[in-house]
């Protein structure tokens, strides 16, 4: 049973020591331990495997996926932040620029304002294609000039009293409507994600004038087009307290974890440590400091348990940019399946 329990351990943990991380590498394939059934099986597969929604907020999901390989967990998290299209500033054309910021640090700041706008109701822009069209470009208008206020007091130093628009917002973009885009979406409300990310300063007599053309793309090609401010997973904690830890050094262990890991509890008049939510814990590893504890407390992350966090730069939900993913990735095993059809058996 010891051996056996050793065995399941190395398949199922990650685990970590004091000097180092053992387990890292996937070992369950077909025939590498004895009395285990590892061959594939989509009907194993289809029960073990699950996702749980743990956290939904606006612009934020975390969720767990268990069942997989980390190939595969990892091949999602690329996907989500380079493969799902999204809709971002390619061309500006500068009509007028006398503010201090250059032209080309201007249109780079532009085009990395996050863009509201559903990149599946658009195509992506034929390659030479300079003008676009209704179906695969969206034109914005910056065009603001600064000016001075005649009613600032003279004793005033406040930009804000002194001058109009000497702050040139992502609020001041405006959408024009191309071709028959008007009748196409009617109800749109393209416009960027955030009313308030600065592009640049001015002072009087200083203006800037220009087009945009936003076009579909993704994170690979540029990360501008990049739908995620993060996209990252980690393997779920799992603490085990080999044997009672009580009193004092039940108040030690506690603050060597990250808050809510580790509760005290009451028991017949000693303070006992017992694991309330693993979940919680970073793994800094501050156990191993203390030569009382670090032999009383095993730390690993179970291996097929992925904990997701996505965080949407607010071009669509996250929950809409998991789905999307999962088409994305759908779709490649499609063209590998297909491929594999076409190859000629010999």
């Amino acid at each position: 049973m010891a051996a056996r329990r050793g065995t399941d351990e190395m398949r199922d943990r990650v685990v970590l020591g004091e000097f180092g991380v053992r387990n890292v590498h996937t070992t369950d394939f077909p025939g590498n331990y004895p009395g285990y059934e590892d061959a594939w099986d989509q009907r194993r597969f289809e029960e073990a495997f699950r996702v749980d929604i743990i956290r939904e907020e606006e612009g934020a999901l975390e969720f767990d996926m268990v069942g997989i390989d980390a190939a595969i967990a990892n091949a999602f998290r690329r996907i989500l932040l380079a493969e799902v299209p999204t809709m971002a500033v390619e061309k500006v054309f500068v009509y007028n620029n006398t503010s201090i910021v250059q032209d080309e640090i201007l249109a780079h700041r532009l085009g990395l304002i996050p863009i509201r706008a559903d990149p599946r109701l658009f195509e992506y822009r034929n390659q030479g294609d300079e003008e676009g069209t209704e179906i695969d470009t969206l034109q914005f208008q910056l065009k603001i000039k600064c000016s001075r206020n005649p009613q600032a007091a003279k004793e005033s130093s406040d930009p804000n009293e002194l001058y109009f628009n000497h702050k040139v917002y992502s609020k001041h973009m405006t959408w024009v409507p191309l071709g028959n885009q008007t009748d196409l979406f009617p109800d749109a409300d393209f416009r960027p994600v955030h009313d308030d990310i600065l592009i640049a300063l001015l002072r009087p007599g200083q203006e800037i004038d220009v087009l945009m053309h936003c076009v579909k793309g993704i994170g690979k090609d540029h990360a501008k087009f990049s739908p995620v401010a993060t996209a990252s997973y980690r393997l779920l904690p799992d603490i085990t307290l080999l044997q009672p830890i009580e009193d004092e050094a039940a108040e030690t262990l506690q603050k060597c974890f990250s808050p809510g890991v580790i509760e005290i509890q009451n028991i017949k008049g000693k303070k006992v440590a017992r694991v309330a939510n693993a979940r919680l814990d970073t793994f800094s590893r501050e156990v191993f400091r203390h030569e009382g504890l670090k032999n009383l407390v095993r730390l690993a992350r179970v291996r097929n348990h992925y904990i997701f966090s996505v965080e949407s730069t607010g071009i669509l939900p996250p929950d809409v940019l998991v789905s999307e993913a999962i088409k994305i990735l759908m779709g490649k095993c499609q063209r590998f399946l297909n491929e594999l059809d076409s190859v000629p058996m010999e």
